[in-house]
């Protein structure tokens, strides 16, 4: 499963890079102002510059939801850098927007997905990506989780190479979840990623370590 790290804050990618085993990010407006990035230029060049970071795709959100607005910005935003991936939302606009994408051999995430119809339709307008969102989910008392498993299951019954990147992941429990079910990617904070890392038995058995290589080597 490859790991994407959910987030516009630069310092964040590049500890993900560091630790070596980043394969991507995605971004939307919201963590977009999280981090105070205003105006549309300044947008795009941090855009080119998470690229430039990560080295790996970069899901870059439409704002338009009409289909002209989101072909015209989806264009620019694919040609900033190669790593682009161009993000819509799975609306009529937003499918017949990866379809024309896909023509042009331009890659998508479909995003905003919550049930495996929409993540059909995305597939068979040829998504690269398609992006359910678990956390979501899971505040209004549905199975994020059990979606995923769902869509991956569809794809692989009818052949489809459209890959399911699980979104809205909260916490290292919807991480080991997703890949349980299934799912190609994971995005996810950078908390989450790191907590794949936390046992008390890898602590206590490194102070075990340390405390006996001390007792003999002073």
């Amino acid at each position: 499963m490859k790991f994407f790290i959910d987030t516009a804050n630069l310092d964040q990618i590049r500890e993900a890079h560091l630790l070596g085993v980043l394969d991507g990010v995605t971004t939307n407006p919201s963590l977009m102002a999280r981090e105070g990035i205003k105006g549309t230029d300044n947008q795009y060049r941090h855009y080119v510059e998470i690229c430039r970071i990560a080295g790996g795709d970069v899901s870059a959100e439409v704002i338009a939801t009409d289909f002209e607005g989101m072909i015209r910005e989806g264009e620019t935003l694919a040609g900033l850098d190669p790593h682009i991936v161009v993000k819509l939302p799975c609306t009529a606009d937003g499918i017949r927007a990866v379809k024309y994408f896909s023509g042009k051999g331009i890659r998508t995430n479909c995003t905003l997905v919550f049930s495996v119809g929409q993540a059909l339709l995305a597939a068979k307008a040829g998504a690269t990506y398609v992006s359910p969102f678990v956390g979501r989910l899971d505040d209004i008392c549905e199975d994020g989780v059990a979606l995923v498993a769902d869509i991956v299951k569809m794809y692989r019954y009818y052949g489809y190479t459209t890959q399911v990147l699980a979104a809205s992941i909260r916490n290292t429990k919807h991480i080991i979840e997703c890949m349980k079910a299934g799912a190609d990617v994971a995005t996810s904070p950078l908390a989450a990623i790191k907590g794949l890392l936390n046992h008390p038995l890898t602590d206590a058995g490194l102070q075990k370590f340390l405390s006996d290589y001390h007792k003999v080597n002073g």
